[in-house]
């Protein structure tokens, strides 16, 4: 049996579905019925019920957008640093090996190379830098307070999509948005995420962290092109002239744009699809709310 927080949200949904299609039991523990963010809880609850494996899905995002996360700072800290470590807590009591859902957006930019991060590259978008987004500096001290934590895989997602509309589809974002942002990304297809890090416990990979993100980089404009040649939303794309003016019009916090690398994942035998070809094949079978 499978533990799973978060359930309720965009990737936890994901995991559901996931589950529910291998036929593996799993309970979605729901903060009314058990407060899991209290270790003392959820320790006991481990130990009552020893879950083969937990998956945290838990965390704080803000809606509709990192910049909400700017104006309730107190839970954004407690759902995505705290929280991990009460989770760490628990789960080593209980000797209950689990996985992290972090993020990507702990970094900016790339490598001096122009190659994609690796996770052996220190994050640079962080509190440290005094450059980041609140969302995003939490979400570096999350992974800074699971080191050394022993049995728990932390898979970073970065900017998620599928073929389904939904206000946290990185595509209907797109379709939605005024006016958009050029940048270069690496991004995750949600259901090849959540496969792909549920294979990592299903293979007994190395536990550590991971990036779980498409191969390869796709820029805000290319993405476009694949939206207008699929006939999903041809609508007049209009794009910010730089980020000095993205940053003055529409946003009121810094945003991580970064190239990572997947190479880690595909080298314990986990592949997934190259980021431009998911793009199209989700375009192609999009489904509207």
């Amino acid at each position: 049996m499978i533990y799973l927080l978060g359930g309720s949200g965009y990737v936890g949904q994901a995991y559901q579905q996931l589950l529910a299609q291998k036929g593996i039991p799993f309970r979605n523990l729901r903060r009314a019925e058990l407060d899991y963010t209290d270790p003392v809880k959820l320790t006991a609850a481990l130990k009552a019920d020893k879950p083969a494996f937990l998956i945290n899905a838990a965390g704080y995002t803000g809606k509709p957008n990192v910049d909400a996360c700017e104006l309730d700072k107190a839970n954004c800290l407690f759902g995505n640093a705290v929280l991990p470590g009460h989770i760490a807590q628990a789960c080593t009591a209980a000797g209950v090996p689990w996985g992290h859902v972090s993020s990507g957006c702990i970094f900016t930019g790339a490598r001096a190379d122009g190659t994609g991060f690796t996770e052996a590259d220190a994050p640079n978008f962080t509190f440290r830098q005094n450059n980041c987004s609140f969302y995003s500096g939490t979400k570096a001290l999350g992974e800074e307070t699971l080191a050394g934590t022993p049995n728990v895989y932390i898979w970073r997602l970065r900017i998620p999509f599928d073929h389904r509309e939904s206000p946290r589809n990185y595509l209907t974002k797109l379709m939605r948005y005024t006016r958009l942002l050029e940048a270069s990304n690496s991004i995750s297809q949600l259901h090849e995420f959540v496969a792909a890090t549920f294979a990592c416990w299903e293979k007994h990979v190395p536990f550590g962290t991971y990036n779980v993100t498409n191969p390869g980089q796709v820029t805000t404009h290319q993405v476009v092109d694949h939206i207008l040649k699929s006939g999903v939303c041809p609508k007049n794309y209009v794009f910010f002239k730089n980020e000095d003016e993205f940053m003055h019009v529409a946003a009121k916090t810094p945003r991580s744009n970064c190239v990572m690398s997947s190479a880690k994942l595909a080298s314990v035998g986990i592949q997934m699809t190259e980021v431009n070809e998911a793009i199209e094949r989700d375009l192609k079978n999009w489904k509207r709310s």
